[in-house]
This record gives C-alpha cells, sequence and structure tokens, in this order.
C-alpha cells in the first residue's frame, strides 16, 4: 500500500514578537490544519491522526498538542493526534512517521507537520537549573561539555575554514532569494493564512530587504569572542506551523484526491553532539546510497540554515550544485519556527519541484543531539 503526499501547505513565518505573537499555537495549528483540508478538498472526518512536530513542550505547548490543535480546528473527536519531538527535524520526522504508518497499512489518511510558538513558549523556558538534561554519564562521555548549537556553528566555520565574511555573504543571499520568491508569488499558493487579534496574517515577515555584507559585519558574535556566527548569519527565532496530508494510494482515489508527490527515501544520521550539526552531511550520503541516485540527480535541495556555516560544510563536503540549494531563500531569511521548520521546508519544497517541474528533491536539516533527517521526494 504506498503512501502519497496530497497537500502540503504552512503558515506565513512571524518574527519573534511579530504578526503571529497574538495567537495562541494551539490556535495557529487549527488554521494550518483547517487550511489543508480545504485546500486537499478533504472532509476532516476521514484523517485518523494528526503527527505533529513541537520542541518546547511547555506551557501552551504542552498537553499533547496535536490533539488539541485537531479539535480547535473543529476536526471531528474522532481524530487523534500525538506530538513528537527531534528537535528541530520534529516536522520532517512527522512525514517519515505518517509514511510508514499508513505503507504499514495500519491507517490511510493522516496529517503531518508541526507547530512552534517562539514569541509565547521561548526555547528553552522548559528547562530549568533542576532539569539539566544532560546526566553524569552524558557529560562523563563528552568530557563536560554541555552542547551548544552557537558554539557548534563557530566549530564548523573552523573546522571547515569559513570567514566572517563569507558567512554574511551566504545570509545576504538567502534574504535575496526570498525576497525575489516573495515578489514572484511563489509562496502565496501554499501559505494558508492565519487569524490573528490584529487581522489576517499571510506573510513572511523575517526578510530584511537591502542587507548588505557591510551591514551584517557590524553585528556581535555572542558564541564565541572573535567568532564568525552572528544574529545575522543564522535563523530567526520565530513563530510558524507547517502541515503534509499523507494518503494511500487507495484513499487518494476513494476521495477523488490527486497525489502530487510521494517519499522516495528517508533516513537518518546521527554525529557528534558537541559540534551537533554536522549530521546533514552523513544523512545526505546515505539517503543517496539508499534511493541509487546520485547528487546530480536531485534537482533541488532544502538543507536548514541554522547557521550559516551548516549548509556550507554541507555544500563543501557532497558537492551539490550551489545554485540547486535553498533556491527560494532559508531560516536566515524566512525564520526557524522549530517544530514547524521541517513542514516549512517541505512545502517550499514541494512548491518549487511543481513550479520547475523537479523529479527529486532533497531535504536535511540539523537537530539538537547530532541528529539529521534526510528526506528525498519525488514529484508524481
Amino acid at each position: 500500500m504506498g503512501a502519497v503526499i496530497v497537500e502540503a501547505v504552512r503558515s506565513a513565518v512571524g518574527k519573534r514578537k511579530g504578526g503571529l505573537a497574538g495567537v495562541h499555537p494551539a490556535d495557529l495549528s487549527a488554521d494550518v490544519l483547517s487550511g489543508l483540508v480545504t485546500k486537499a478538498g478533504l472532509d476532516p472526518a476521514a484523517v485518523e491522526d494528526v503527527i505533529w512536530g513541537c520542541v518546547t513542550q511547555g506551557g501552551e505547548q504542552a498537553g499533547d498538542i496535536a490533539r488539541t490543535a485537531a479539535l480547535s480546528a473543529g476536526f471531528p473527536e474522532t481524530v487523534n493526534g500525538v506530538t513528537i519531538d527531534r528537535q528541530c527535524g520534529s516536522s520532517q520526522q512527522a512525514l517519515s512517521f505518517a509514511v510508514a504508518v499508513v505503507e504499514a497499512g495500519h491507517h490511510d489518511v493522516i496529517i503531518a507537520g508541526g507547530v512552534e510558538s517562539m514569541t509565547r513558549v521561548p526555547m528553552g523556558s522548559h528547562i530549568s537549573a533542576e532539569s539539566f538534561p544532560y546526566g553524569q554519564k552524558f557529560l562523563d562521555r563528552y568530557n563536560g561539555i554541555a552542547p551548544n548549537q552557537g558554539i557548534g556553528a563557530e566549530m564548523i566555520a573552523e573546522r571547515w575554514g569559513f570567514s566572517r565574511t563569507q558567512l554574511d555573504e551566504f545570509a545576504v543571499s538567502s534574504h535575496e532569494k526570498a525576497a525575489a520568491a516573495q515578489d514572484a508569488g511563489f509562496f502565496a499558493d501554499h501559505i494558508v493564512p492565519v487569524t490573528t487579534p490584529d487581522g489576517v496574517f499571510d506573510t513572511d515577515e523575517g526578510i530584511r530587504r537591502g542587507s548588505t555584507v557591510e551591514t551584517l559585519g557590524g553585528l556581535k558574535t555572542p558564541f564565541k569572542e572573535d567568532g564568525v556566527v552572528s544574529a545575522g548569519n543564522a535563523s530567526q527565532i520565530s513563530d510558524g506551523a507547517s502541515a503534509i496530508l499523507v494518503m494511500s494510494e487507495e484513499a487518494a482515489a476513494k476521495h477523488g484526491l490527486k497525489p502530487i508527490a510521494r517519499v522516495h527515501t528517508a533516513t537518518l544520521a546521527g554525529d557528534d553532539p558537541v559540534i551537533m550539526l554536522t549530521a546533514p552531511i552523513p544523512a545526505t550520503a546515505k539517503a543517496l546510497a539508499k534511493s541509487g541516485l546520485s547528487i546530480d540527480d536531485i534537482g533541488t535541495f532544502e538543507v536548514n540554515e541554522a547557521f550559516a556555516s551548516v549548509p556550507m560544510a554541507w555544500l563543501a563536503e557532497t558537492g551539490a550544485d550551489p545554485v540547486k540549494l535553498n533556491p527560494n531563500g532559508g531560516a536566515i531569511a524566512l525564520g526557524h519556527p522549530l517544530g514547524g521548520s521541517g513542514g516549512r521546508l517541505m512545502s517550499d519544497m514541494i512548491a518549487h519541484m511543481r513550479n520547475q517541474g523537479i523529479k527529486y528533491g532533497l531535504q536535511t536539516m540539523c537537530e539538537g543531539g547530532g541528529q539529521a533527517n534526510a528526506t528525498i521526494i519525488e514529484l508524481l
């Protein structure tokens, strides 16, 4: 029983304390879930489960937000929900789980996706001095070092020899590509409007037009004195949600829906948790080996711009064509709402593949703990 992707959408991404700040994350999720089934033309009663990624599962994002979101969307009470955390890759992992469940024959209609309101539920707010996530055995293994993503990004830049100017040039390019895509109306078709206390929110607001290397060069490097990583060449703290409709081929036919893509290959890789951000490199190698495809067979790549050094190192190691990387901008420009980012990248990638007639696309992203998902999508 093959699993197919029938629709993929996302909210516009809001800046911290920006356009989505007044929206409860369950309500944000609900608008995206409702928008997904409306766009697909599917009765929500057909949905069997919502697999929802969320990283900071505390406060307003606690209590299995997947279930709360489905009920908030007005879905029947028969629709279940489960919330998962694979750090920044949570909603990409949600897609992998959804496909696996459908292909195993357990269910026929699943929604995968995720949410993060980093304004309302700040990153790390569910962790205190009393709930430090690294026990003594972990610290003993890694010489007492507690992983820090910013330090990891600095370590990557040092290992691969990237200068501050190179990182800032990459960041400026991200903003330029995102601005061009926004101006061309690329995002509009797969962005679901979200109702806020101030009106409808439907436009990514993190894009900084007119960014220059000179401007970015004046920003501080908070992770390392005389370092190269700054707020300007790192992903933005953001609010957002995304959703992907996964169905069996039989269910899609039954409901009269046309599949647009399928997951060709999905894999994982683990790497050093202290440098933390390098696992997309081995994850990509594993996905290509498993798929039987070469790097040149892939027509577009989405590699999450957690920090500029991450996709830059990925490019250096994979030999991929830089023109194919994040063609419509990445998280440096668009933002990185942790639990919702995997679906944000996926919805953008699928839309780009459809627009350009690209057969294969590959998505990967670094994740806390030194992990990475890599997913190859095939356009149908």
